[in-house]
């Protein structure tokens, strides 16, 4: 590498748009505007490159291409692929056939060829997967003439060499580049003002394609960066920046203004989304600033990326999350003061291609992760056993989640870790690791635990820093006044929000139920075509008017108890029982002979009922719940299925539970599945579906297949909501497969959480340590939900509902408990002792588990 130019003297600087930001032609728009600011108020002299992705989703389908060429037809794939770009082409008033002719000649004939020799080499992947970029430079090119400049077009592939030329799949997809100043690169573009080039795509000795690594564009800005010596290194993305957290996580993650490389490196290395972890070492080397910043918010500076931190006093900044890790745990005596014994385990790990991640040791035991790999099957999994057992005991364990905290001087903050730790005080930490850098500490814990760790440490130890060269607005307060916000219909409680706040108590609190939504949401249940009975799981919300309501809009019920029983019957005289399921867990055997008694659909979900009291069901027709080791939910408590959960029979009893019930002499009709709460994802019930009817294959008489609820409701505006219409064509397709069996559903929360609010008066306002604490008449005793599933529930000062928010809080109550938390991290505005505040989302769950804890009264219950 040639000697480095002094910042103040470098004329480049490089912009990097990924697919999102290219997608659109209205985009192009954002980035010729960009440029000319760039050329505009930077130093005379100034240049501008220019690095894209491929348009958004075109690398995902091009990926999927040689698969599915192997297959059979893919006519319909590439002309979905053309269409994207032949759209793009018209919106823009481009002539896209014309002007992308000889690529889409190219995208047939290698498709073709894929399916004519029945293979699809590593280098015909990459030459296929490198269309997507190089379609996008043509149309980009040409957007950016109609914005009235002149760019000089590069092929990337001319300006950026392989660093290995290896002729296996590596060399082909993932490769590397060359780095240092190129002096010939930077006299062939010593007249150019304006440049654009592609991302993802460099050449080999061979004069072939090949590829970065999925995520490379971010990669081939940063070495375009090293290579001209640039000024600066600017990504564009559709977030302002890198934050303290995933903002999905808490929404009082904090914009990390400035960053050093280190600190960004260890970022996106354990788990951030923004960054490619491979393009901070181009940058770095060439001692490039970057610039992380949103082509939807343009205004905002964003994170800026440098040798040196913007505080380097001992300070976490960030919290991240990674799923999906694997333990590999090494013990035995035989490894104590052995010589040796590291680089045999080790040698182990490089010889079955498996690359470690973390390590922790001890003298009888060591622990690693492992990197990531899709490619990692159980073949190989099963050979590094084999390998490792020939030293030690060998236990590999799926499905865990790295918590890593983020900052420079981690070990001397350790003992801060303390409070938020103690959560695992009956919880298993599988890993613990410190880097020697000092920048970063990990835990490895259950994958269900993964995410309240990583939110509870933030909440603890980064949410209250203050504002300065770090650390920048939360996530909540850029996107208070952001002009791309998601727009919903006002909620209920916002257009009666004048009578709410008349009915508002003084004291304790007050759930207020909106029979209109209600009606509105169980409705839209029972117009699910594909489903043939739906239940109300009445557990959610058991008052007699959502009861009628609900019953009215065409439901059923489903109850678990004598007591839920007892109120169907005082609240509808005469209800026909076969509208009613009961779906009792470990219940005395006099609960079972009651629902017989009444004549209710009735399902069982152990052996202990059929084996040890098998003449209560003699002559009896019943649904037997499964347990289809496929937990759903945000939290463990939520999660109904899988090893851990003890609702159902599992598979591999069901057989024992077949052969029970047919010595009892009943009759077995229906098979049931409940995996969790809060899905949003629409082929879950068919996936259950068919979970089911593989299961029933050794009945004869299963008429019903009951997939369950657990449909999903949004706990804020920003967030997924589950489409119905989607559900209800994925069970259409179940349907249309299995003609012969009744598809039933039996909803708890969907129909009734979004149809209440709790309302509470603020009794006093606290500022302590940085946080701001607003407290409510009512807490935990009233709503549980928060501090036992760790829910998040929409929290508004209707009082105030038309003010900005000047800040974040924390909402509790007047439990005398640490867990009496209902909201932390909320953009609320400036809050007066008396303010109503609203809790949303409260008519699930809500009232019915609330209790008189320090013998405060819990909220009362109305309807409107």
């Amino acid at each position: 590498m040639t000697d480095q130019t002094p910042l103040a003297n470098r004329v480049w600087t490089v912009l990097k748009f990924g697919g999102t930001s290219v997608a659109k032609p209205e985009n192009w728009a954002v980035i010729a505007k960009l440029a000319k600011a760039r050329l505009k108020q930077d130093k005379p002299g100034g240049k501008v490159l220019i690095v894209h992705s491929a348009l958004s989703g075109v690398s995902n389908r091009l990926e999927a291409l040689p698969d599915q060429a192997l297959l059979g037809d893919v006519s319909s794939e590439i002309a979905a692929i053309k269409a994207v770009h032949l759209d793009f082409a018209e919106a823009a008033l481009l002539d896209g056939s014309t002007l992308l002719a000889g690529h889409f000649e190219t995208l047939d004939r290698l498709a073709a060829g894929i399916a004519l020799v029945r293979e699809a080499s590593p280098r015909v992947r990459a030459e296929l997967l490198a269309l997507g970029e190089q379609m996008a430079s043509v149309l980009g090119m040409e957007r950016l003439r109609q914005e009235g400049l002149s760019p000089v077009f590069l092929d990337a592939r001319d300006a950026l060499q392989a660093a290995s030329n290896s002729e296996d799949a590596g060399g082909y997809l993932s490769n590397s580049v060359i780095e240092g100043a190129d002096a010939r690169l930077q006299m062939r573009l010593k007249d150019a003002e304006l440049v654009l080039t592609q991302g993802f795509i460099a050449r080999n000795a061979r004069d072939e394609t090949v590829l970065l690594g999925r995520g490379g564009s971010d990669t081939s800005a940063a070495y375009f960066a090293n290579k001209l010596d640039a000024a600066k290194l600017e990504i564009w993305t559709d977030v302002p920046g890198l934050f303290s957290a995933d903002p999905r996580l808490t929404e009082g993650a904090r914009l990390l203004q400035a960053l050093s490389y280190d600190e960004a490196q260890e970022i996106a290395t354990m788990g951030g989304k923004v960054l490619h972890p491979r393009c901070i070492g181009p940058a770095r080397r060439a001692n490039v600033p970057v610039e992380v910043r949103s082509t939807l918010r343009p205004e905002l500076a964003g994170t800026l990326i440098a040798a040196k931190p913007g505080d380097d006093a001992p300070q976490l900044k960030a919290v991240s999350v990674k799923s999906g890790v694997r333990i590999v745990a090494m013990e035995g005596a035989g490894m104590w003061r052995q010589a040796g014994f590291l680089a045999d385990v080790f040698a182990c790990f490089k010889e079955c291609g498996v690359s470690v991640d973390l390590v922790s040791t001890s003298e009888t035991n060591v622990t690693v992760s492992l990197d990531p790999d899709p490619s990692l099957d159980q073949a190989r999994l099963d050979a590094l056993r084999a390998r490792l057992e020939r030293f030690c005991r060998v236990k590999i364990m799926d499905d865990g989640a790295a918590v890593s905290l983020v900052g420079y001087g981690v070990r001397r903050i350790l003992h801060k870790l303390a409070p938020a730790l103690e959560m695992f005080q009956d919880k298993p930490i599988r890993l613990v690791s410190q880097a020697a850098n000092d920048l970063n500490f990990t835990v490895v814990v259950d994958a269900s635990e993964g995410r309240a760790l990583a939110a509870r440490l933030h909440e603890e130890l980064i949410a209250p820093a203050p504002s300065g060269p770090v650390f920048g607005p939360s996530w909540a307060e850029l996107n208070e006044t952001a002009s791309s916000k998601p727009q919903r219909p006002d909620p209920w409680w916002v257009t009666k929000r004048d009578a709410l706040i008349k009915i508002a108590p003084q004291t304790g609190g007050r759930y207020v139920y909106d029979l209109e939504t209600i009606k509105a949401r169980a409705s839209a249940v029972a117009n699910i075509k594909s489903v043939n009975r739906a239940f109300y799981a009445m557990k959610a919300n058991p008052h007699p008017d959502v009861l009628k309501t609900i019953f009215e809009a065409g439901l059923g019920f489903e109850c678990v108890s004598p007591g839920e029983l007892m109120r169907l019957k005082d609240t509808f005289p005469g209800l026909d029982p076969k509208k009613v399921l009961f779906t009792p867990n470990f219940a005395a055997r006099h609960e079972y002979a009651a629902a017989i008694e009444l004549g209710t659909n009735l399902t069982i979900d152990g052996l202990h009922p059929l084996t040890e009291w098998p003449e209560l069901f003699k002559g009896v027709e019943v649904i037997l719940r499964i347990n289809p080791d496929r937990p759903r939910g945000h939290h463990q408590h939520v999660q109904t299925a899988g090893p851990k959960a003890k609702f159902g029979i599992p598979l591999d009893q069901l057989d024992a539970a077949r052969d029970a019930a047919a010595k009892a002499g009943a009759t077995v009709i229906g098979l049931h599945a409940h995996a969790g709460s809060g899905v949003i994802e629409a082929g879950h019930w068919r996936e259950i579906g068919a979970i089911l009817a593989r299961a029933a294959e050794g009945f004869s008489d299963i008429r019903v297949l009951n997939v369950g609820g657990g449909l999903g409701v949004p706990e804020s505006a920003e967030a997924p909501a589950l489409d119905l219409a989607l559900v209800d064509a994925e069970l259409a397709k179940l349907k249309q497969a299995l003609p012969d069996y009744e598809i039933w559903m039996e909803p708890g929360r969907y129909p009734v959480a979004e149809s209440g609010v709790l309302l509470s008066a603020v009794t006093q306002i606290k500022h302590a340590f940085g946080t701001r604490f607003i407290g409510l008449g009512t807490g935990m005793n009233s709503l549980i939900r928060p501090a036992l599933y760790g829910a998040r529930h929409e929290i508004v000062n209707l009082s105030r509902y038309d003010e900005e928010g000047t800040g974040m809080a924390s909402i509790v109550g007047p439990i005398c408990e640490s867990a009496d938390l209902l909201g932390a991290d909320r953009l609320m505005p400036e809050t007066k002792e008396g303010d109503i505040i609203a809790i949303a989302e409260a008519g699930a769950y809500g009232a019915v588990m609330s209790s008189r804890y320090n013998l405060r009264e819990p909220a009362d219950e109305v309807v409107i």
